[in-house]
């Protein structure tokens, strides 16, 4: 069967568990001439826990108003306290990057959106140093050099969520960007800041995780992708990648052991975000 992806919609659900969710979703997609492709669900506890659920289905009228079906599903929505949205596979998610100075996050992102591996649009890069301006503009992508110091950190700021803003951007990725964004920033794009933290959280949160590692003697390290909160490198995962390292990795060895870790697990952590495969429930995510 060929489908097709103009008429193709992804619904993801949370609520709290209790009979009759699954039914009322199946009898409303077929009410609405839907054909499910693919459902996934899962319960905590099925007496009385969270459930969470995933269906990727098509509609088989090609004419069909995606915002009409959202208003229409938002009575089945209340029914059960949903917390849901509702996507079209054919939009292309908006992603802007941040990158500071180091590369490897950055160009993997580009490479694999430049394979068709990542289905995006990148409108923008920001970056908080000059430095990476040419191999961003090599891919014809619009680069801005925006400073941030102490005293400017505010402007900064308010100067880049204008950009955002007026590039209608979807998502950002913090590819090794080297700022702690402040509430204001975060508060403007909530569970759509994607970061990727140079070890395995918990451990080593904050700077020079390397070398943190290396004087403790660690066998294994690993970078952590995360939606970012407020609470610095604590934010929902998404994803963690590690590597098996043993006594004779000096701290340089171990850094670029760890960016070919991070750059795995910051692009598969977006390509999830990309697929709407993610829903974020506290400080957790499920991810399907």
């Amino acid at each position: 069967m060929n489908h097709n992806t103009n008429s193709s919609v992804r619904l993801l659900i949370s609520c709290q568990d209790q009979p009759g969710i699954v039914s009322s979703v199946s009898t409303f997609l077929h009410q609405y001439k839907a054909n499910i492709v693919q459902s996934d669900q899962y319960s905590t506890d099925p007496s009385g826990g969270l459930f969470f659920m995933r269906v990727e289905f098509e509609m088989l009228e090609q004419n069909f108003e995606i915002d009409m079906l959202r208003t229409a599903f938002s009575d089945v929505a209340q029914s059960f306290q949903m917390d849901w949205r509702m996507e079209l596979k054919s939009r292309k998610k908006r992603m802007a990057i941040f990158v500071s100075k180091e590369d490897h996050c950055l160009l993997e992102l580009l490479w694999k959106w430049r394979s068709g591996e990542i289905d995006v649009d990148i409108p923008l890069v920001i970056s908080n140093h000059p430095d990476l301006k040419e191999q961003v503009e090599a891919y014809h992508i619009p680069f801005f050099h925006i400073p941030v110091t102490k005293e400017t950190k505010q402007d900064a700021e308010k100067a880049a969520i204008q950009k955002l803003l007026d590039y209608d951007v979807d998502f950002i990725v913090l590819a090794r960007y080297m700022q702690i964004l402040s509430p204001e920033f975060v508060g403007t794009f909530p569970k759509k800041i994607i970061n990727i933290h140079h070890s395995f959280l918990p451990a080593f949160i904050g700077a020079n995780p390397y070398a943190k590692a290396f004087e403790r003697g660690v066998k294994l390290i690993g970078a952590t992708a995360h939606y970012v909160t407020n609470d610095l490198d604590e934010g929902p995962i998404i994803e963690q990648d590690v590597l098996r390292v043993n006594h004779r990795y000096a701290t340089e060895q171990l850094r670029v052991a760890g960016r070919n870790v991070e750059r795995i697990a910051l692009a598969r952590a977006v390509t999830w975000h990309i697929n709407d495969q993610i829903i974020v429930h506290g400080n957790k995510t499920v991810i399907f």
